[in-house]
């Protein structure tokens, strides 16, 4: 029985008698603690039963992570411990997943609410993901995040209990007190606000499978390399594989922004970025005129938003700013030999 007396129905179910959610994240965005609360929230509070757990690999800031959360009634009883293949939710924390995650696999017109952290509208979502069709929703997590002194996840958590129908406030505002709020009292506030603006604040858009889009089905990744061709002595292939590597998924809100007219191009931000992200160029001095290496800018590829350059610099010349409020496309300088 819930906290009401009453036994709580699933809005929908999968042929196992599943409600089903799937978060795609990073380390460090929480999804795996937002699995957790919404887990324990139906089965504590709501007296249901379900599973949640997550699939990583290594456990480090800025590596891909997946959450999973399976509900069903509480007269039935959980009998299996696979991934979620085909979710009735799919949250996407972070959008530069989708450029090396195939975040949206197994998503389906019909059934499938897909939530993602941004700015786009949904038609933008839409596109930018290459759904087939389907419940679009879109809230600028990150930025209500920063504004209530939270998470990330605690604002997707809003806005996936707003998709899926059936969770009710106090369990899951228990769950979030059970899991915070004895070691954390003081940021209780500002996780609650989180939660009710990701669920208030959630956009959602319904878009028919019109055949823009091919259907992504669900596939399990497998490694490319195994015992049987493996390369002896585990050489690397990719020389130089950094080149390859995007880190903008570290980032959590924030960037360092460069303005070009305060620079003097002492080269301390060099100095002191742990991932080398400035590009010089050698050339004039804006000021002197004289021949100098001459910062180009940032790439914003390898950047992790540590800001420590922001620290060091005296000039200036590099500020902290809000990464939501910037097209990154727009002011990443690209290497040379990344075009």
């Amino acid at each position: 029985m819930s906290q009401s007396g009453k036994a709580v129905k699933l809005p929908v179910k999968n042929d196992l008698g599943f409600f089903e959610i799937r978060m795609e994240s990073i380390g460090g965005l929480g999804a795996n603690v937002a699995g957790k609360i919404l887990t324990e929230a139906a089965i504590i509070g709501m007296g249901m039963n379900g599973a949640g757990f997550a699939s990583y690999g290594s456990e480090k800031k800025g590596t891909p992570i997946k959450a999973f959360v399976r509900i069903c009634e509480a007269d039935q009883k959980v009998r299996i411990n696979s991934p979620v293949e085909e979710p009735h939710v799919l949250a996407i924390f972070h959008e530069a997943l989708a450029k090396s995650v195939p975040v949206t696999a197994g998503a389906s017109p019909g059934k499938t609410t897909v939530i993602l952290n941004t700015r786009k509208t949904p038609a933008e979502a839409r596109a930018f993901l290459k759904l087939e069709g389907g419940k679009v929703g879109v809230v600028d997590a990150m930025e209500i995040a920063m504004a209530t002194g939270s998470r990330v996840n605690m604002v997707m958590m809003g806005a996936i209990m707003k998709a899926a129908g059936f969770y009710e406030w106090k369990a899951v505002e228990g769950a979030v007190n059970e899991q915070f709020g004895r070691k954390y009292a003081a940021l209780m506030k500002g996780n609650l606000e989180a939660l009710k603006r990701g669920h208030d604040e959630v956009k959602f858009q319904e878009f028919p499978a019109d055949g823009k889009y091919p259907a992504t089905p669900f596939r399990r990744e497998e490694p490319k390399l195994g015992y049987e061709n493996a390369p002896i002595g585990g050489t690397i292939y990719s020389v130089g594989n950094m080149r390859f590597k995007d880190l903008s998924t570290s980032r959590t809100g924030m960037i360092p922004l460069f303005h070009v007219d305060k620079c003097t191009n002492c080269g301390e931000c060099d100095v002191t970025c742990p991932d080398y992200c400035f590009v010089f160029e050698r050339g004039k001095d804006r000021k002197t005129g004289k021949d100098a290496m001459v910062l180009q800018g940032i790439n914003y590829q390898y950047c992790k938003g540590c800001l420590r350059c922001t620290y060091i610099c005296k000039f200036g010349a590099l500020l902290p700013a809000k990464e939501a409020e910037h097209d990154m496309e727009k002011i990443t300088v690209q290497h040379k030999f990344l075009k």
